[in-house]
C-alpha cells in the first residue's frame, strides 16, 4: 500500500515524515488552500527530502503559464490535478498526472477512468461545493470499491482519512494507495509525527 501525505509547509517537517517511510509527498499551489506554498518555499521543501520520495505538486484550476513556472524552478515528479482540468489540460506537461475527482453518487467512475486514461491514477475525495478537497471530509467508500468497478487505472483514496479509519477504509476500497492531509495535522499544513508514524502503523 502507497502512501501519500498531502499539504506540506516547512522543509523540516517534510524531511521528518518522508523519513518514516512514506512514499510521496504533496505540495499544494492552491493560493485559498491554508497549506498554500509559494515556489521559493517549495523548493526549500524539495530540497530537504531523502532520495527517493515521489514529488507532487497540485494545482487547482491554474494557469498553464503558472504551472511552466512553477515546473522550471520547482524539481516535481508527479502533477495532481483538483480542479475542473479536462484530460488535454491535464496531459499537456508531458508528465505523469493523477486527477482528483470530487466523489459523489452522480459520479461515474468508470467513465472518468475512461476520459482521463492518460493519468497515472485517480484520486478520490468528498465532494464539497465549497473547496477543491482539503476539507477532512469522508465520502461514502461504497462508491469506489476496486473489488466491484471495473477500472485500470489505479486509485489513490483521499478524504477525510486519518490514523482512526485507514485500516476500515482499505478494507472496503482496496485502493492502490492513500492520501492524508488533515487526519495527520497538529495545525494547517504542519504535520504531526507521531500520528503519522501511526498512520504508517495501521496500514502495515
Amino acid at each position: 500500500m502507497k502512501i501519500k501525505v498531502c499539504g506540506f509547509t516547512q522543509a523540516q517537517n517534510a524531511r521528518d515524515a518522508a523519513m518514516l517511510g512514506i512514499d510521496a509527498i504533496g505540495l499544494v499551489f492552491y493560493e485559498k488552500s491554508p497549506r498554500h506554498v509559494d515556489i521559493d518555499q517549495a523548493l526549500e521543501i524539495v530540497q530537504a527530502l531523502p532520495p527517493f520520495i515521489n514529488r507532487v505538486g497540485l494545482f487547482v484550476n491554474a494557469d498553464s503559464h503558472f504551472i511552466d513556472e512553477v515546473l522550471c524552478e520547482v524539481p516535481l515528479d508527479t502533477l495532481q490535478f483538483h480542479g475542473d482540468e479536462t484530460p488535454e489540460q491535464c496531459a499537456q506537461y508531458a508528465m505523469p498526472f493523477i486527477k482528483a475527482l470530487r466523489m459523489n453518487k452522480k459520479t461515474n467512475l468508470v467513465q472518468m477512468a475512461q476520459d482521463y486514461h492518460q493519468a497515472s491514477g485517480l484520486l478520490l475525495d468528498a465532494f464539497s461545493d465549497k473547496a477543491y478537497g482539503g476539507t477532512g471530509e469522508q465520502f461514502d467508500w461504497s462508491l469506489a470499491s476496486v473489488k466491484t468497478l471495473d477500472i485500470d487505472l489505479p486509485i489513490i483514496l483521499a478524504g477525510g482519512i486519518n490514523t482512526e479509519n485507514v485500516a476500515d477504509a482499505i478494507a472496503q476500497v482496496n485502493p492502490y494507495a492513500v492520501d492524508t492531509s488533515s487526519g495527520v495535522e497538529s495545525a494547517s499544513g504542519v504535520k504531526d509525527i507521531a500520528k503519522i508514524k501511526q498512520f504508517i502503523s495501521n496500514i502495515r
